[in-house]
């Protein structure tokens, strides 16, 4: 294996730009950064929330009543529509937007810095997604043989327009997310450090992102944190973001509305397959959190970080 990582060319041209920060600045700017890509994010949900509310007729009516915990209870279920979290998921446009303004006008970075190269793209991105589409059903495999999950066959909640908002929404998501930790902090702490060191710091950034999601627990946390890792040094290896955009959308993808599953704790009733997580078997198939928190994924991930790190991956 090969554990010496050497700059990619997106971090030596962000170097030439502007030299990194501390790394204690370099945390508190991302910080400041993610916030505002969540307040952004939540002003382009306000239409969504207004139409879903506008159409729900007890959420009318708890209004008027002005019953608080009748509001309350509407809003939760709305929030759990499979529609509502869908456009949600399109909403996160704004986390894209606002990590390539940052860049831009204060980073003083292109586009390029962010891994968006022109060469090769839509290969990088098919290869992504078909790679994000295996690895995650490898992992259902593994959870099939162990008797952690059965799957039950096609879905009669299966919708195809449904699923055609969440592919949107996952390809926007997936690669939000992977702008904003890989082609902005990643290659912003790597601009200074080894590394190593931006590859470490971003996952564990990305970890924590997440902590608040539903049914997260130790293993589940470190599955984002191997996530985070494996995305690193596919970026690097590769050296663009289309790929691990491609990958980290698909896998959601996958997860959610595929193989019906829950995505890092969120459930949807729109999905190709039909799926039962087996009692017991929480450390295998993750158990309320979703696979992403068991052993299955664990197994996966570091199958990939070791793929990656031999000399010539793929």
């Amino acid at each position: 294996m090969n554990f010496q990582l050497e700059r990619p060319e997106a971090v030596v041209s962000a170097r030439e730009s502007k030299r990194g920060m501390n790394w204690f600045l370099e945390i508190l700017v991302f910080i400041v950064v993610f916030f505002l890509c969540m307040f952004a994010q939540s002003i382009c949900a306000v239409p969504i929330d207004m139409l879903r509310a506008s159409a729900e007729a007890d959420y009318k009516k708890a209004v008027a009543l002005g019953d608080m915990e009748k509001i309350a209870e509407a809003t939760y279920r709305i929030g759990n529509m499979d529609l509502y979290t869908a456009l949600s998921l399109i909403s996160t446009l704004a986390m894209i937007l606002v990590t390539l303004l940052f860049c831009r006008l204060i980073q003083k970075r292109k586009p390029a810095t962010l891994g968006f190269t022109r060469k090769g793209a839509g290969r990088e991105y098919l290869i992504g997604a078909a790679a994000g589409f295996v690895m995650f059903s490898a992992a259902v495999l593994l959870c099939v043989l162990t008797g952690a999950l059965r799957i039950e066959g096609f879905s009669a909640t299966f919708k195809a327009g449904t699923f055609g908002l969440f592919l949107i929404g996952y390809v926007i998501q997936g690669m939000g997310e992977e702008v904003l930790c890989r082609g902005y902090v990643m290659v912003s702490i790597g601009r200074r450090y080894s590394m190593w060191a931006a590859v470490f710091s971003n996952a564990f950034l990305f970890a924590a992102l997440h902590l608040l999601n539903t049914g997260i627990g130790v293993l589940a946390f470190v599955n984002l944190v191997l996530f985070g890792v494996f995305a690193s040094l596919y970026f690097i290896k590769r050296g663009n973001i289309w790929g691990i955009g491609a990958l980290h959308s698909i896998w959601n993808l996958v997860q959610g509305n595929f193989w019906g599953l829950r995505v890092s704790g969120m459930t949807t009733e729109c999905s190709v397959f039909r799926s039962t997580m087996m009692e017991g078997k929480s450390v295998i198939n993750g158990g309320a959190f979703g696979p992403e928190g068991g052993l299955a994924v664990t197994v996966i991930l570091l199958a990939g970080v070791c793929l990656l790190l031999r000399k010539k991956a793929f």
